[in-house]
């Protein structure tokens, strides 16, 4: 969080993280990492018609909306 281009205060990253640990895996957290280096990557898996990749998504929006209601 705080190494990304718009950059958050170490409150805002704190408060991110909590929300991810709540909601994701570790496993999910590293796929998910890899988005801020890859964007397509997140694209394609929203895409895919893996039951997996579906699982992940759900739970990676769950992440971004725990995230937004508690640290906005």
């Amino acid at each position: 969080c705080m190494d990304a281009p718009r950059a958050g205060t170490p409150q805002l990253c704190s408060c991110i993280q909590a929300a991810a640990d709540r909601t994701l895996s570790t496993r999910d957290q590293r796929l998910a990492a890899q988005f801020f280096e890859n964007p397509d990557m997140a694209q394609a898996i929203r895409q895919s018609d893996e039951g997996s990749h579906e699982v992940f998504w759900k739970r990676y929006r769950a992440f971004g909306q725990t995230a937004e209601a508690y640290c906005s």
